[in-house]
């Protein structure tokens, strides 16, 4: 694992770096009452450039931020360097980056919220969750979708997605709750052995303090997720808004507009209260177990 992955200080990657800076760039232009228009004309840019940057969807110029620090009135040099700092980490490769060649880019940008997420809530209708998954179930669901690419590709395909399940090693408290319907453990990915490794895996994870994982059963019926899988995504710095991650075939939805985050951290309250408690799920895995 890149030890930018293991540094605490620089954890989130690119991504969530862009997202802090520009949440301090747009407290700092409120503060000091600029418009994103006349921050953008200082900066040879658009308004709508300066609304990216402040949200962190595009990448940073140090001499634009140095320009805007100045316009913003900070002159404290001890400040101005530790934000001109933050610019150049924004501009490092992600931990991801040697396996940049597999990733597009919307999935690079989930790697760097992923990371750096204090709480991560998932709904899963269909696959164990990327993160509790054993090498075997991995290599079996990625050849699902890969199996053609070659021996290789497949290889760091599952290599990087054990490399991700690192996340909740770490001694930060980053937190995973699960939700996944009764239907993901009785679909027999890579047959009998590989699905009884999960369920042993799977298992052992419920022991894990930063793992909280139910089942919904199907004789729950219908439930408030009905629309398919989603995560949320939350971060330790308040300044940064819950995301929403969608994924499907050949891309994936962000959501960050607060009335559409409230209403799907809504439904997956409800789901967690609609699934059987995280008490029940060992005895639900062992009973599977059995009638493997």
């Amino acid at each position: 694992m890149s030890s930018a992955h293991q540094d605490g200080g620089s954890i989130g990657g690119p991504t969530v770096r862009r997202m802090q800076l520009g949440a301090r760039l747009r407290r700092l232009r409120e503060a000091n009452q600029v418009t994103r228009e006349t921050a953008g004309y200082l900066i040879r840019a658009s308004e709508s450039k300066i609304s990216r940057m402040e949200l962190g969807r595009v990448g940073f110029k140090e001499r634009d931020v140095a320009d805007l620090l100045k316009l913003y009135g900070v002159t404290d040099e001890a400040e101005r360097s530790e934000l001109l700092s933050v610019v150049r980490e924004a501009n490092q490769p992600g931990w991801w980056h040697r396996f940049g060649d597999l990733l597009p880019t919307w999935f690079q940008y989930y790697l760097d919220l992923e990371a750096a997420a204090s709480l991560i809530r998932t709904y899963e209708v269909q696959f164990v969750p990327g993160l509790l998954q054993t090498e075997e179930y991995a290599r079996s669901v990625i050849m699902l979708g890969y199996g053609e690419s070659g021996g290789e590709e497949v290889d760091r395909r599952v290599e990087l997605r054990m490399i991700r399940k690192q996340v909740l090693d770490r001694s930060d408290n980053s937190r995973l709750w699960a939700v996944v319907d009764e239907a993901v453990l009785r679909r027999p990915i890579g047959g009998r052995k590989v699905m009884r490794g999960q369920l042993e895996s799977l298992l052992e994870a419920t022991e894990l303090p930063g793992v909280r994982l139910q089942v919904i059963p199907f004789t729950a019926g219908g439930h408030a997720a009905a629309g398919g899988a989603f995560t949320i995504l939350r971060f330790p710095d308040e300044e940064l808004p819950d995301v929403v991650y969608f994924e499907y075939l050949t891309n994936a939805l962000y959501i960050e507009k607060r009335d559409e985050v409230d209403r799907y951290a809504a439904a997956v309250s409800r789901l967690f209260i609609e699934a059987e408690p995280p008490t029940s799920t060992p005895d639900i895995l062992r009973r599977m177990l059995r009638e493997l």
